[in-house]
């Protein structure tokens, strides 16, 4: 099978429990497994000092991996972005190494595309994903065996009953988004690619629909919405709302969005920090359409 590098980028490991039932699962799996030296390190909320994390990057990068797989996400990369080795990043993707990870993640990502044009991919965490006390997600590690196998080509999905939004239909459009958070971080900085034209996905946890309408706000303000061709939310977990709250929830900022853009804004992508999750490549061009409540995302061999 693949040669999976697992390194620790952003914040230091809590779950060592989960840790090492993710690495027995990808062995069982036929996998060969190889642990950065410092996955396990420890600095503050780090998963070791600034240059210790930047030197885990270096490793992945020479590695020789099929893939290289964060341990998780939390908090981090931000810090390193301006040290990154895009050129080490860039030739590792060009000799066949896939990065894979999500939420902080999508900071090196979105850094890696706008500095290099390279694909890397949204996906599963090694302690999140395949760590779990209850066996991986299927729908999540069918869609890893075929990054593995280098044979996916697109995802589908079933969107809410309500509204049921006009057909979709866009070509030859370059994916991008991740964390919603992480990416308005980088808005106005060299690590935001300038993409027009594109199919934008977005998901979060622990944030109010209040603060997730600021987010879009900004992107909408920055020109950054109106400049895609569609956008695609995950899925947005784990806040609370509250009382004051009188009826503002997602729906509330989701349509507004619409009522905002003249674009298609679908919901229901199963991505986010949820266990059912598909993978996808952020800078592979894409087509997406709908038919009735069905979606469907197609990028073929990337």
């Amino acid at each position: 099978m693949s040669h999976i590098y697992i390194f620790s980028p952003s914040s230091a490991v809590r779950d060592k429990a989960a840790f090492k039932r993710g690495i027995k699962r990808l062995e069982a799996q036929g996998h060969e497994v190889e642990i950065d030296v410092d996955a396990l390190s420890s600095h503050m909320r780090f998963a070791g000092d600034d240059d210790t994390r930047l030197k885990a990057i270096e490793r992945a990068c020479v590695s020789g991996a099929n893939i290289a797989m964060i341990s998780r996400g939390g908090y981090g990369l931000t810090r390193l972005l301006t040290q990154l080795p895009f050129k080490s990043i860039a030739k590792a993707i060009d000799k066949g190494t896939q990065f894979v990870g999500v939420s902080d993640f999508t900071a090196f990502q979105l850094a890696v595309y706008a500095k290099t044009q390279r694909i890397t991919w949204q996906g599963p965490a090694l302690g999140e994903d395949f760590g779990p006390e209850n066996e991986p997600d299927e729908i999540m590690q069918a869609c890893f065996d075929d990054l593995c196998l280098e044979q996916g080509e697109g995802t589908g999905w079933r969107m809410p009953s309500t509204p049921l939004l006009p057909a979709v239909k866009v070509n030859d459009a370059v994916l991008w988004g991740g964390n919603l958070a992480v990416l308005t971080s980088l808005l106005g900085t060299p690590y935001f690619p300038m993409v027009k034209g594109g199919v934008l996905f977005l998901e979060d946890v622990g944030e109010h629909p209040y603060k997730i309408e600021r987010m879009l706000t900004q992107l909408f303000n920055a020109g950054v919405l109106k400049q895609q061709k569609a956008i695609v939310f995950g899925q947005f977990t784990s806040y609370k709302l509250v009382t004051h709250d009188k009826g503002f929830k997602l729906q509330t900022v989701i349509e507004r969005l619409r009522s905002q853009l003249k674009i298609p804004v679908l919901t229901g992508l199963p991505f986010g920090h949820v266990a059912t999750k598909v993978l996808l490549p952020i800078g592979a061009k894409v087509d997406l359409a709908t038919d009735g409540r069905d979606a469907f995302l197609v990028w073929g061999h990337v």
